[in-house]
């Protein structure tokens, strides 16, 4: 597979499929800090079942957004740190770290001007989004600031965008432009509807995947989750080179 190259001068980064993915790189499992968890209890559980599942490391990753969840380092590491020592104490082996989903918005670009230190996947590794109907129009100048900021940014979930669902040619200009994409598991099975399949057969037909994260907010999503590792799409990704171990 040569779909790395431009980033990656060896294939020992490439996880194929057919070898467990080990890591959750995008969910909302921190209680009552975003629209994901709303307890500790409903934390512990969805932590169980993806421990269950096999996963040995979940990297979480809360909301920050301006407008709706003011999320900072002091508001996501402490309650990273109770959810930690709770999951401990259950008896579980699960690795839980805490990074963050940052909209690209106003808010996002001063931090990025004003050099503030963001929460990473691993390493400069940095998880971004977007609204899902129009593409802001600094979308492309704000990915290239990440990379000057020594950021490397993954851009979350663009099968979901409506502005990319028509426009695939826009997939291919940000796949080469040196950001990493991460594709969401349910929309593997048909639950953001059939526009965002569509879209994600095409992107794994491309390969233009870099990360499966399962964006799993609720206990609601384990259904959908379950639904996506049967689906076809899925089954496509057999020997599909992933970073998602790269993270452990």
């Amino acid at each position: 597979m040569g779909f790395f190259s431009f980033l990656f001068k060896s294939e020992k980064n490439e996880v194929p499929l057919s070898e467990p993915i080990e890591v959750d790189m995008h969910s909302h499992f921190l209680p009552g800090i975003d629209d994901g968890a709303t307890n500790l209890e409903e934390s512990l559980a969805l932590l169980k079942k993806f421990e269950e599942r096999g996963y040995k490391k979940i990297i979480t990753t809360p909301h920050i957004i301006q407008d709706l969840y003011q999320n900072t380092p002091e508001t996501i590491l402490p309650v990273l740190a109770k959810v930690q020592e709770a999951l401990a104490e259950s008896g579980s082996k699960l690795i839980l770290q805490a990074a963050a989903e940052y909209f690209i918005d106003d808010t996002f670009i001063a931090m990025l001007d004003n050099d503030e230190k963001l929460l990473t996947l691993k390493d400069n590794y940095v998880l971004v989004e977007t609204g899902f109907i129009n593409e802001p129009a600094y979308l492309r100048e704000v990915l290239f600031k990440m990379r000057l900021k020594g950021y490397q940014p993954v851009f979350a979930h663009p099968e979901r965008y409506l502005y990319l669902q028509t426009k695939k040619e826009k997939v291919e200009e940000i796949f080469h432009s040196g950001v990493l994409l991460q594709l969401n598991t349910m929309s593997l099975g048909g639950y953001y509807g059939l526009p965002a399949l569509k879209l994600a057969e095409w992107m794994i037909e491309q390969e233009f995947v870099h990360f499966l994260g399962s964006d799993c907010h609720r206990v609601r999503h384990l259904e959908p989750l379950e639904k996506a590792y049967q689906s076809k799409a899925f089954k496509k990704l057999r020997d599909y080179p992933l970073l998602n171990n790269t993270l452990l």
